[in-house]
């Protein structure tokens, strides 16, 4: 198993735009879920992973357990920072934890986990071990 050794989370801005909300313009639950996305993938790209290399390997990640805890509301126009990190892998497992907050850090929105686990694209089924080029990309992250 490989543990995160560092407290420092990637940071990725939003701005909540009317297309996020709901009729009553709250941001809507699944658009913070894809935010979380988003800013893992960006974590990715910022340390030279480009998710098109996953797919060149031949790796697919999915999403397999998804945990979301809503504190607060955020609202159309409203910024909010989205951190993440990756806790830890275990075997061809990889977790992931968020917090949505605001830009000052005092408001809390949004906490969440998420674990993936590398598919064989090819064949569609999980793999039994990561492959060297992946893990090694992934070790960076535990820097």
């Amino acid at each position: 198993m490989l543990l995160a050794t560092t407290e420092n989370w990637f940071e990725y801005p939003v701005k909540a735009q009317p297309h996020h909300t709901d009729y009553s313009g709250v941001v809507w639950h699944g658009s913070y879920i894809a935010w979380m996305e988003e800013a893992r993938v960006e974590y990715l790209r910022a340390i030279g992973v480009n998710f098109s290399d996953l797919v060149t390997l031949g790796c697919d990640l999915p999403v397999v357990e998804l945990s979301v805890r809503y504190h607060r509301p955020l609202r159309m126009g409203m910024a909010a920072v989205i951190r993440t990190r990756m806790n830890r892998m275990t075997g061809v497992r990889i977790h992931w934890d968020y917090q949505i907050q605001s830009p000052d850090a005092q408001e809390l929105y949004v906490t969440g986990r998420v674990t993936l686990v590398v598919i064989d694209s090819k064949k569609g089924k999980i793999m039994r071990k990561l492959p060297p080029a992946l893990k090694d990309m992934l070790v960076q992250l535990a820097r």
